[in-house]
C-alpha cells in the first residue's frame, strides 16, 4: 500500500477539507432529503403532466438567467477572489468587494428579469416550443404566466448565491447549505396549502416563497460575521476588475451550458408528452447522491484550495487535491451502481400513486438508466473545476465546457431518433448524450489539470479506483443475486434492504483492501464514542 507524505500544513489543510465537508453533506443530506419529499409531492399532484412540463420549461428559462449572471460567475471569479484578500487580512477591501458584486448583481439581474417579463410570449413561442408549433395554445399561455411569476427568483438566488459564497470563503457551511430545504420547504407549501384549484400556480407561488426563505437563513450568519456594506459598484477598484476578468470567459462557458439544457428542453418538448417531466425528476434523482458525495466536498474544499492558491502553496493543493478526487471516487462508484441496481423500484416506491402512474415509473427509470452512467464524471467535474478556479484560471474549464456542450447538442439531436429507430423511448437518448458529453469533458480537464500542477499524484488515485472498482463488481454481483429472491416484495422492501446490503458489502470489501479513508472514519468513530461515553460516564 502507498503512502502519501505529506507535511503539517497539507494534513492541517486535508482535515479542514473533511471536517467541513462532513457538516456540508449532513446538511446535503437533509436538504435531499426534504428535495426528495417535494419531487414526491410534486410528482403526484401533477404526473408527468404537460401543466408540469410547462412549469419545468419556464423554471428552465428562469435557471439559465440565474446560472448565466449569477452562479457560476460567483464560484469561478467572487469567491477566489474574496477568499484571497481574506487570506492576506485585507478584510475592509474584501467587504468593499463584496458590496460592489451586490450591487452590480442586485441592478443587472433586476434588468433582465424586467425584459424577459416584457418579452415572455416571444420566449415561449419563439424559443421553448419552436420544434411543437402543433401543441396547444393553452399549455404555451400557461409557460408564459409561469415564466413571469417566476422570474423574482433569479434576483433573490443572485444575491443569495453571493451571501452563500461569503460565508463559506469564512468557512461557514451549515447555512449556505441548508439553504435549498428552505426552497424546497416553499414548494412543499405551495402545494399543500394553497387552495387546489390554482393548480399549477401554486407550485410557483411554493417557489417564490422558497426563494426568499433560500436568501433569508443566511442573514443572521451574514451578520455576526460584522459585514460592512458600502453603497458603491466599485468600478475603479482592481478587485472588481479581477472579478470581471475571470467571469468573462466563465459567462461564455455556462452560456453554453445553458443553452445545452434549453436545447434539451425544447427537443423534450417534441417528444411525447412527460418527456421533460420525466427527465427533470431522473436528472434530480441522479443530483441526489452527486450533491451529497461531490457537491459537499467541493464547497468545503474550495476556500482552502484558494488559499493554497493564493499564497503560492502549489505542492499542498495537489495533496488536497488528489486526497479530495480520491474521496469522491471511493464514495461515487457504488453510489451510481446502487442508482441503477435501484431506479425501478425506488421510483415506484416514492412517486406512482394520484396523478403518477406505471407509465411515469417507466420513462423516469429510463431516464435515470442513461443518467446514472455519467453520476461518477458529473462528481469528479465538480472537483476539478473549482481547481482551475482557485489558481484563477476560467479559460481552460470553459473552454473545454463549450466544447462538450457542443457535442451534447450534437449528441442530443441525434440519439433521440436513434433510440426511436431502435424501439426505445427516445427521451432516454438525451440523457444518454449528458452522461456521454461529460464524461469527455471530465477526462480532457483532468488530463489538463495534471499538466497545469505538474502531476496529481497518479498512483494514489488510480489505487483508489481499483479498490472502488472491485468493491462496486463484488456490490453489484451480490446485489443481482439478492435480487432473483425479492421479485415478489415490495418496492420499500426491495429498495431498502438492496442499498442496505450493497452498503455492507461495499464498506467490507473497502475493509478487506485496507482502504485507508475508511480506517481513518472508523478511528475517528471510535475517538468520537469514547469520548462522549466517558464525559457521560464521569
Amino acid at each position: 500500500m502507498s503512502s502519501i507524505p505529506a507535511s503539517t500544513p497539507t494534513r492541517s489543510a486535508g482535515r479542514q477539507i473533511a471536517r467541513a465537508a462532513g457538516t456540508v453533506m449532513a446538511a446535503f443530506v437533509l436538504t435531499q432529503l426534504l428535495g426528495l419529499a417535494r419531487t414526491i409531492l410534486v410528482y403526484r399532484a401533477f404526473g408527468t403532466s404537460a401543466d408540469l412540463d410547462s412549469f419545468n420549461a419556464a423554471n428552465r428559462v428562469t435557471e439559465m438567467l440565474f446560472n448565466l449572471m449569477a452562479s457560476g460567475a460567483l464560484g469561478s471569479a467572487f469567491i477566489p477572489t474574496f477568499t484571497g484578500l481574506l487570506a492576506r487580512e485585507q478584510r475592509q477591501t474584501a467587504w468593499k468587494l463584496a458590496s460592489a458584486v451586490a450591487n452590480l448583481l442586485l441592478i443587472v439581474l433586476t434588468l433582465i428579469a424586467a425584459l424577459v417579463f416584457l418579452f415572455a410570449p416571444q420566449v415561449v413561442r419563439q424559443g421553448l416550443f419552436i420544434l411543437a408549433p402543433e401543441l396547444s395554445i393553452g399549455q404555451e399561455q400557461t409557460t408564459i404566466i409561469l415564466l413571469r411569476w417566476l422570474l423574482p427568483t433569479v434576483i433573490l438566488f443572485g444575491l443569495s448565491g453571493l451571501v452563500m459564497g461569503i460565508l463559506n470563503a469564512h468557512q461557514k457551511f451549515w447555512l449556505p447549505a441548508i439553504a435549498p430545504a428552505m426552497y424546497s420547504l416553499g414548494q412543499i407549501g405551495g402545494v399543500l396549502l394553497l387552495p387546489g384549484d390554482w393548480g399549477i400556480y401554486r407550485l410557483a407561488v411554493g417557489a417564490l416563497i422558497g426563494s426568499a426563505l433560500h436568501l433569508g437563513v443566511q442573514i443572521p450568519q451574514l451578520f455576526r460575521l460584522n459585514a460592512q456594506y458600502t453603497p458603491t459598484l466599485g468600478i475603479r477598484m482592481a478587485e472588481v476588475r479581477e472579478v470581471a476578468r475571470l467571469m468573462g470567459p466563465r459567462v461564455l462557458g455556462v452560456a453554453v451550458v445553458q443553452i445545452n439544457f434549453i436545447v434539451n428542453t425544447i427537443i423534450g418538448l417534441s417528444l411525447p408528452e412527460g418527456s421533460v417531466s420525466s427527465l427533470t425528476l431522473a436528472f434530480t434523482l441522479m443530483l441526489m447522491p452527486q450533491a451529497a458525495i461531490a457537491q459537499s466536498v467541493a464547497i468545503a474544499a474550495m476556500p482552502t484550495f484558494s488559499a493554497q492558491a493564493a499564497l503560492g502553496k502549489l505542492a499542498e493543493l495537489r495533496t488536497s487535491l488528489a486526497a479530495s478526487l480520491r474521496g469522491v471516487l471511493l464514495l461515487a462508484v457504488p453510489a451510481a451502481v446502487g442508482l441503477i441496481a435501484v431506479r425501478i423500484p425506488l421510483i415506484r416506491w416514492l412517486y406512482e400513486g394520484g396523478e403518477f402512474s406505471s407509465r411515469s415509473t417507466e420513462m423516469v427509470g429510463w431516464a435515470l438508466l442513461w443518467y446514472a452512467l455519467g453520476l461518477v464524471f458529473h462528481s469528479l467535474l465538480e472537483i476539478i473545476v473549482r481547481a482551475f478556479y482557485a489558481l484563477h484560471d476560467t479559460r481552460t474549464p470553459v473552454s473545454v465546457t463549450a466544447g462538450a456542450m457542443t457535442l451534447n447538442i450534437l449528441f442530443s439531436l441525434t440519439f433521440p431518433s436513434l433510440f426511436a429507430r431502435l424501439g426505445w423511448m427516445p427521451h432516454g437518448g438525451l440523457a444518454l448524450a449528458n452522461s456521454l458529453a461529460t464524461f469527455l469533458e471530465c477526462s480532457l480537464l483532468l488530463f489538463l489539470l495534471r499538466r497545469r500542477l505538474g502531476g496529481l499524484q497518479g498512483n494514489h488515485l488510480l489505487q483508489g479506483t481499483r479498490y472502488a472498482i472491485a468493491g462496486a463488481l463484488v456490490m453489484t454481483g451480490t446485489i443481482i443475486l439478492w435480487q432473483q429472491f425479492t421479485p415478489s416484495m415490495g418496492s420499500g422492501f426491495v429498495v431498502l434492504t438492496t442499498v442496505l446490503l450493497g452498503a455492507a458489502v461495499y464498506a467490507a470489501m473497502l475493509w478487506i483492501q485496507r482502504v485507508p479513508e475508511l480506517h481513518i472514519l472508523w478511528q475517528s468513530f471510535i475517538q468520537r464514542a469514547r469520548h462522549i461515553l466517558g464525559s457521560r460516564l464521569g
